[in-house]
């Protein structure tokens, strides 16, 4: 099987440009799994229902998020239903307190009834948010994913420090076909398949306007920098690119290769 995942999609442009990517890689690299992170589509801060409907009927199968994922609040109660929009998996639940949504989930190809896939998002603890153990939770998710014979597995590790999603990366090889980092928006050059057979990149990058500062207008964080006032971050406008990667898995659950992808206008 093949799985497309685009990483951290920001504002419109990266939302138009995630559409026209699908319409061209789909039938090009012969896809089975579209997976999309889509935490900063709206604006740059969370994501809209309509904007997870529109993905999904542009042919997307999971969308992943990140620490964004609560921006927006309508998302809520859409997230407590829509079982193919993940938030981070480690998000603590105290009795009386349920995180709403869900971390995991599996999905069927829409190409191949016989192909499934299981999809975890966890995110890091170093400079984010204390949130449950990330190795601890998806180690977990994954041993309930191979009791019931799922054996691909992809994990969206969404972390600011690279040593972190690196580290996750190795704990994890052999146990999943793959671990690819979000939230930097800066794609790294590390793509590789480490020696149990798990497909790892530090991060994937994001899918925007790439004229800007990791997807905000350049002159609003240059000002933000010499003068050290708050400023409000706008999405830079103008035409969008995206950093995907295609993954290809074998029948074992195993990573037979990696594909780093980048195009900065479609």
């Amino acid at each position: 099987m093949r799985v497309l995942y685009f990483g951290d999609t920001y504002g419109r442009p990266g939302r138009v440009a995630v559409a026209a990517a699908i319409r061209k890689l789909v039938p090009k690299h012969g896809i089975d799994f579209v997976i999309v992170n889509g935490e900063n589509a709206c604006h740059g801060n969370g994501i809209l229902p309509d904007m997870a409907e529109d993905f999904f009927r542009q042919g997307v199968d999971v969308i992943t998020t990140g620490n964004h994922a609560w921006d927006q609040k309508q998302i809520i109660p859409y997230m407590s239903t829509q079982v193919k929009l993940l938030r981070p998996l480690n998000y603590p639940d105290v009795p009386g307190y349920k995180t709403p949504g869900r971390g995991a989930t599996v999905v069927t190809s829409r190409t191949n009834p016989q192909l499934q896939l299981g999809v975890i998002q966890v995110m890091g603890r170093v400079f984010m948010d204390a949130l449950d153990c990330p190795f601890r939770v998806a180690a977990a998710q994954v041993d309930r994913f191979h009791e019931h014979g799922i054996n691909a597995i992809f994990i969206d590790f969404h972390g600011e420090a690279s040593s972190e999603k690196q580290a996750f990366a190795y704990y994890m090889d052999g146990k999943v076909s793959a671990v690819v980092g979000s939230h930097s928006h800066v794609q790294t050059a590390d793509e590789r398949i480490l020696s149990l057979g798990t497909a790892a990149i530090t991060d994937v990058g994001m899918c925007g306007c790439f004229d800007s500062v990791i997807g905000v207008q350049k002159e609003i964080v240059i000002e933000k920098f010499l003068t050290k006032r708050p400023m409000r971050f706008e999405p830079a406008e103008g035409p969008g690119g995206y950093g995907a990667v295609v993954i290809e898995i074998n029948e074992l659950g195993k990573a037979l290769s990696i594909e780093r992808l980048r195009e900065v206008q479609i």
